[in-house]
């Protein structure tokens, strides 16, 4: 299938590892431009440099810690300046550590808040306005099915993340008389190097193995497995397709048939 998006820009904010890498490789399969963002810079240039060398679009990596405003600010720019201008908008970077109420304090609550639900914002605030006026725009929200479920061992990461599905609901309603899309794609767990991260901390707190604690992750999955990145990335560059815009809104679950109860 031709997605239609050749030529496009995209922003991809968490673009060096997982998820966000994975969806770099399919767009710049299908000929779309990316700004690839994420904080470690060593290694997102690593990336962008294993891009380039396929030849095909332009890439250009730019280092931004989105919890902070001003690297916000930055990394936009930088993208809009380099790139003539954003089409496509995937949010992606989060690091919502594990844990109970009573394992995270104010500090970490409010670094999560920052990174997620508002650099989530503050990147389609930005971006939103450009493709309002040239009336055709994709923004994909990487959100997480914590958002439905809710568990006690990430009550921070939870919470956030309902949050992330009511905003973008209320951006599809605003964005459609413009012809743009905002959709949420919702993963259960997927074999990144962030959910491996998880796994740690959760074996922290409850003193079990890794192993174990990778178990009890997957064992309400009925396909019994993690998803991989490139599954999810294959969704997320669909609803970035020309075929993909009617759906608008939406909030799209991904996880092995575990909805609702894993």
């Amino acid at each position: 299938m031709d997605l239609a998006i050749a030529g496009k820009s995209a922003l991809i904010t968490g673009a060096s590892l997982g998820i966000g890498k994975a969806t770099a490789e399919e767009l710049a399969h299908e000929g779309v431009n990316l700004a690839l963002v994420a904080r470690n810079k060593d290694r997102l240039d690593a990336f962008a440099d294993s891009l380039r060398v396929q030849g095909g679009p332009q890439i250009v990596a730019i280092s931004a810690d989105l919890y902070n405003s001003a690297d916000v600010t930055r990394a936009i720019a930088d993208a809009n300046a380099a790139l003539g201008q954003i089409d496509i908008l995937i949010n992606n970077a989060a690091s919502t550590p594990a844990g109970g109420l009573g394992d995270l304090a104010d500090d970490v609550w409010q670094k999560s808040f920052d990174l997620k639900l508002m650099g989530y914002a503050r990147c389609a605030r930005a971006l939103l306005p450009g493709m309002y006026e040239r009336k055709w725009g994709r923004v994909v929200n990487v959100v997480g099915l914590g958002a439905y479920q809710a568990n006690p061992r990430y009550v921070a990461g939870g919470a956030i993340n309902a949050a992330c599905l009511a905003l973008t609901k209320s951006l599809a309603k605003e964005a459609a008389q413009h012809q743009v899309s905002v959709n949420a794609v919702n993963p259960a767990p997927v074999d990144t190097p962030r959910w491996r991260q998880l796994l740690e901390q959760r074996a922290k707190l409850s003193g079990r193995p890794v192993e174990e604690e990778e178990k009890i992750s997957v064992s309400g999955v009925p396909m019994g497995r993690p998803a991989r990145a490139d599954e999810v990335a294959s969704l997320i560059v669909y609803l970035c397709s020309q075929q993909a815009g009617y759906i608008s809104g939406a909030l799209i679950n991904i996880d092995g048939a575990s909805s609702f109860g894993f």
